[in-house]
């Protein structure tokens, strides 16, 4: 999984992504205080340099080394960025230790329930939980769901091939891009939406679990 980050690091898209399309949303449900922010799986350093506009130091973490040497390349201006090549199961986190855990699209590549746990125990009181992730769309087409997912699933595609068109100026990623992707997604499993409301509600008492667009949920929790 690492060799695949280091493959993706190459195709950096410094305009529009998935992803990115709800940095903005994340970033309204910071702490009013935000002293200590962890942020999990940063890539390139896209989020992380936006949450150190609102934070007095960022930990950005990731597995992919080439992820890190592509986002220590962007982040010169942003000193209370410390970025590190790191297993966020591995490193050690210490208890009740950040003001806000963040993560975009990594969750899914994690032992999920272990590493929540594990989010959890590290915030400190007060402190909110900010994930968007990814998530397998209803599949049976003959129940009610189902027949909505599929119409969503087609509202997203028209979606988002409009906002690449619009940031980008192309209406599909490159062909490199797309075959990278393809590959590193044959191991990618991703959580229903029953699934994650079940995983985080079991984990995180009153968490806010949201379906978005773009195939992908939000978790936003504040630990008392």
């Amino acid at each position: 999984m690492e060799r695949d980050f280091d493959r993706l690091a190459q195709f950096d898209e410094v305009s529009w992504s998935g992803n990115k399309h709800y940095h903005k949303f994340l970033l309204r449900r910071l702490p009013a205080k935000c002293d200590e922010v962890l942020e999990i799986g940063c890539g390139t350093g896209a989020f992380s340099r936006q949450l150190a506009s609102r934070a007095r130091r960022v930990t950005a973490i990731d597995l992919s080394s080439e992820m890190i040497r592509v986002a220590q390349s962007k982040a010169h201006q942003f000193p209370q960025i410390e970025f590190e090549i790191a297993d966020v199961m591995q490193r050690e986190l210490p208890p009740e230790a950040f003001d806000c855990i963040a993560t975009i699209a990594t969750l899914h590549h994690l032992p999920m329930r272990p590493a929540l746990l594990k989010l959890r125990d590290s915030l400190r009181p007060g402190g909110a939980l900010l994930v968007i992730d990814l998530f397998e769309p209803e599949r049976n087409l003959w129940r009610l769901r189902g027949l909505t997912d599929a119409f969503l699933n087609v509202l997203a595609m028209g979606l988002s091939v409009t906002l690449r068109l619009i940031h980008n100026g192309r209406l599909r990623p490159s062909r490199e891009v797309r075959r990278a992707w393809a590959e590193h997604e044959k191991t990618d499993r991703y959580l229903t939406m029953d699934e994650a409301r079940s995983l985080y509600g079991s984990i995180f008492p009153g968490v806010m679990v949201r379906r978005h667009l773009l195939w992908r949920y939000s978790a936003i929790w504040v630990k008392r």
